[in-house]
C-alpha cells in the first residue's frame, strides 16, 4: 500500500526534494562500503526512496502537492545551535547537466536555502560548485561560469555563505575568474584521476593568490539523468520514472573544527516532473 500511495503522490507532484539526512544515522549505509562516489549517491537515494515510501498512507492518495518532500524522518539532524561555533559547514554543489541554460542560477540559491534549512543553520561556511557540464567539442569558459559564479557572490552579500570555491579549474581558467569576481574563490578542487600531481602552473597561481587546492575523486556527472530516472523506478515500481528530470544534487558534511572529524553527511537532490 505504502508503494502504492508513493507512485500517486509522484504522478501528481511537479517538484521532488529528497533529503537523505545524515548518512552517519543510517546503519546499513554504515556497514556498507561504496565502492564510487556515484554508488554511493544511488544508494542513498533508493534507500530514502524505499523508507519513505514504505511509510506513506493511503490517507495521502487523494493530495495533490506539488512540492513533495521525501525524506526519513529519524536520520533528519539539525545543529544544535549551541555547537554551531565549533562546527563548520561545507557544501559541495553540482548541477545537473540538462537544465544550465544561460543565466538561470536559481538553482544554487535554492540548494543553498534547502541546506541551511536542513541543518537548522543560518549560514554555509563554504559552498564549492562543480562546473557545469558543457556540450562534447564546448570548452569551458569564463562567461558560462559567470552567472553561477554572480548567484554565489549574491548569496556571500546576504550573509548565506562565507566562502566560495571551485572544482576542476585550469590555472587559465581559475586565474580568469579571479581577476573578474567581485568575491574570489576561496578555493579550487582538483580530481586527482586525471591528474596525479598538482600542475606546477596551478599550484604557483593558488599560493599567491592565497587559493586553498583540494582534490577530490566526483565524477564530472555525479548524478546523471539516466541513472536518476533508473534508481527511482527501481525504488517504486510501476511509475513513470522518465518524466522525472534531476535539476541538481546537493552533497553537505559538517565537521567539527578542532578535531577534524565528520559529524553529519548527507544529500539533497531535487528534481522537475515533465508534465508532457
Amino acid at each position: 500500500m505504502g508503494t502504492e500511495g508513493a507512485r500517486a503522490l509522484l504522478e501528481r507532484a511537479g517538484t521532488l526534494t529528497l533529503q537523505t539526512g545524515n548518512l552517519l544515522n543510517w546503519g546499513c549505509l554504515r556497514k556498507k562500503c561504496p565502492a564510487t562516489p556515484g554508488e554511493e549517491v544511488r544508494d542513498c537515494i533508493q534507500k530514502t526512496l524505499t523508507e519513505w515510501s514504505s511509510k506513506v498512507g493511503q490517507d495521502q492518495n487523494q493530495e495533490t502537492l506539488e512540492v513533495l518532500e521525501c525524506s526519513v524522518a529519524q536520520a533528519i539532524e539539525k545543529i544544535n545551535p549551541e555547537e554551531r561555533d565549533e562546527l563548520k559547514v561545507s557544501v559541495c554543489l553540482k548541477i545537473a547537466k540538462l537544465f544550465i541554460v544561460g543565466s538561470n542560477s536559481s538553482s544554487i540559491r535554492d540548494a543553498v536555502d534547502l541546506a541551511c534549512s536542513a541543518l537548522g543553520v543560518a549560514q554555509v561556511d563554504s559552498v564549492i560548485i562543480a562546473p557545469p557540464p558543457v556540450e562534447d567539442g564546448t570548452s569551458l569558459s569564463l562567461e558560462y561560469l559567470q552567472p553561477y559564479w554572480k548567484e554565489l557572490e549574491n548569496l556571500v552579500t546576504n550573509k548565506k555563505i562565507v566562502a566560495i570555491g571551485t572544482s576542476d579549474l585550469d590555472k587559465t581558467l581559475l586565474e580568469q575568474l579571479y581577476l573578474w569576481a567581485q568575491v574570489k574563490p576561496s578555493s579550487n578542487q582538483v580530481n586527482l584521476a586525471s591528474c596525479c600531481v598538482m600542475p606546477p602552473d596551478l599550484t604557483a597561481f593558488a599560493k599567491e593568490c592565497d587559493i586553498q587546492l583540494l582534490t577530490h575523486n566526483d565524477p564530472k556527472e555525479l548524478l546523471c539523468e539516466a541513472s536518476f530516472q533508473e534508481v527511482l523506478q527501481e525504488s517504486i515500481q510501476n511509475m513513470k520514472a522518465n518524466k522525472w528530470i534531476p535539476l541538481w544534487l546537493l552533497r553537505y558534511s559538517v565537521i567539527v573544527k578542532s578535531r577534524g572529524i565528520i559529524k553529519s553527511k548527507g544529500y539533497i537532490i531535487q528534481a522537475k516532473r515533465n508534465a508532457s
